[in-house]
């Protein structure tokens, strides 16, 4: 089966179109979670969910408002994840810190029913997940602060 490669101008034409209908995709998800933390950055109520968290969060070197993104990240995906850290004003390191972590542990509901779709334990799978995700944030807090971070 030999398929004809398409022309430069068809795949120019089919690039941008698959890309715009993707990004379109993701500014429809994306912009509103990152309106609605930056309006709740503005009120009490992000400070005190961000004040429960902020014990587990400090562990890895976080303010407490980093949950938030955690979630995100967790539950839906990292693009979700990134539209809820943008407004909180995190520093480098705290970003780098939530990428490695979020990294190994993100779209964890889809991607444990695809793994238990396999015949695997996704419950299992997804908890090492959580596991190695928190490892590797301590072990990058603890070389920040063996750094002097």
């Amino acid at each position: 089966m030999n398929e004809a490669v398409p022309d430069i101008p068809t795949r120019i034409r089919t690039g941008l179109a698959a890309g715009l209908q993707t990004s379109l995709k993701l500014f429809k998800f994306v912009l509103p979670l990152y309106v609605v933390v930056d309006l709740l950055k503005g009120t009490a109520v992000i400070e005190l969910l961000g004040s429960l968290f902020a014990p587990l969060m400090a562990l890895f070197g976080l303010p407490g408002e980093a949950a938030f993104a955690f979630v995100a990240a967790f539950l839906l995906n990292l693009y979700a994840a990134i539209a809820v850290m943008a407004p909180l004003d995190l520093t480098p390191w705290q970003v780098t810190q939530c990428g490695l972590m979020m990294g190994i542990a993100h779209n964890l509901v889809l991607e444990g029913g695809v793994l238990r779709s396999t015949g695997t334990r996704g419950g299992l799978l997804t908890a090492c997940r959580l596991m190695i995700a928190g490892v590797a944030g301590l072990l990058l807090s603890a070389l920040h602060h063996l750094w002097g971070g």
